[in-house]
C-alpha cells in the first residue's frame, strides 16, 4: 500500500532537530508522496526550497492563509504569483476563511481569498481551503468561482453535515486528518466519512498538529507526522466498511490526480 499525504507543515519549527528523520519515518511508513502546506509568503518560497531536496515525493502548495490576510496587498498578490509558477506547487493555498479565531479582519479574509481563487483560475490551478466557522460564506464565494476552477480540497474538514453536503454539491474534494481519531471532539466525523464518494476524499496528517488519539503508544513529545497517516486511515478504513487496500487505492489515485503528481493515471 502507499499513501499521499496532502497536508504537512514540515517547516514548522517542531521539526528543526529532526526534520531528515521524519521524512524517512514516513517514506518507511508506506507514504510515497507528501504535500508541504504553504501559510503565507515567505513559508511559500521555504516550502518550495525542501522540495528541491527530494523533487520526486515533496511538493507544495503556494499561498497566504486567513490569518494572514490583514497582509494581504498587491506586493503580496504579485510575489505569489510568481512563487505559484514553480515546478513543485501544485495548488493555490493554503487559503479560505476562519471565523473561529478571527486573527484577521473578515473582510480581509474574503479579499485575500477571492485574489487567491482568482489566481488559481488564471494559472488553472486547484486549491488547498482552510475553513472554520465560515463553511457558509466560503460555499458563497466558491459558488461564483466554482465552474472555472479545475478542483478544491477543503483540507482538514472538521464541519457537520450540512457543511459537507454544501461542499460535495460543489464537487469539492475533502480532506481528513486525525481529528477522526479523537473521541472529545471529532467523533461526528465518523459516519460523515461514509458519505465522501470515493474520488473526492483524500488523507493527511496535518502535522504537527492533530496527532491521532487513537496511536498507541504516542510519541512522549506528542507530535505527530506523516508517519502517522496510516493510523488516520485504520479509522476513516473502519468508518467507511473499507479495507485499508481498498482505501488505499482509491485515496492515492485521487490525490495523485488532483495535484497532478507521478502515479497519476487519466
Amino acid at each position: 500500500m502507499e499513501w499521499v499525504d496532502i497536508g504537512v507543515n514540515l517547516l514548522d519549527a517542531a521539526f528543526d532537530k529532526d526534520r531528515d528523520e521524519v521524512l524517512e519515518r514516513a517514506w518507511a511508513a508506506g507514504v510515497s508522496q507528501i504535500i508541504l502546506t504553504a501559510t503565507d509568503i515567505d513559508d511559500s518560497a521555504a516550502v518550495q526550497a525542501q522540495c528541491a531536496s527530494d523533487p520526486q515525493r515533496l511538493y507544495c502548495t503556494a499561498g497566504v492563509h486567513p490569518h494572514s490576510a490583514r497582509h494581504w496587498n498587491s506586493t503580496t498578490a504579485k510575489d505569489l504569483r510568481l512563487l505559484a509558477q514553480a515546478d513543485c506547487v501544485r495548488a493555490i493555498g493554503e487559503c479560505g476563511l476562519d471565523f473561529n479565531r478571527d486573527f484577521s479582519p473578515r473582510p480581509d479574509q474574503r479579499k485575500a481569498l477571492e485574489e487567491q481563487l482568482e489566481l488559481a483560475v488564471e494559472l488553472g490551478y486547484p486549491v488547498f481551503l482552510h475553513e472554520r466557522e465560515a463553511s457558509d460564506t466560503l460555499v458563497a464565494i466558491l459558488r461564483d468561482f466554482r465552474d472555472r476552477l479545475p478542483a478544491a480540497v477543503v483540507h482538514c474538514f472538521t464541519a457537520d453535515k450540512d457543511a459537507l453536503y454544501g461542499y460535495l454539491d460543489l464537487d469539492l474534494h475533502i480532506g481528513i486528518t486525525g481529528w477522526i481519531c479523537d473521541e472529545r471532539r471529532g467523533t461526528h466525523l465518523q459516519p460523515l466519512v461514509r458519505d465522501i464518494p470515493a474520488g473526492r476524499l483524500m488523507l493527511e496528517t496535518d502535522a504537527p498538529w492533530l496527532l491521532p488519539r487513537t496511536l498507541s503508544p504516542k510519541p512522549k513529545n506528542r507530535r505527530n507526522e506523516p508517519a502517522f497517516l496510516p493510523e488516520v486511515a485504520a479509522m476513516v478504513a473502519r468508518c467507511r466498511a473499507e479495507s485499508l487496500e481498498q482505501l488505499a487505492a482509491h485515496t492515492t489515485a485521487t490525490s495523485q490526480a488532483f495535484f497532478r503528481l507521478p502515479g497519476a493515471t487519466g
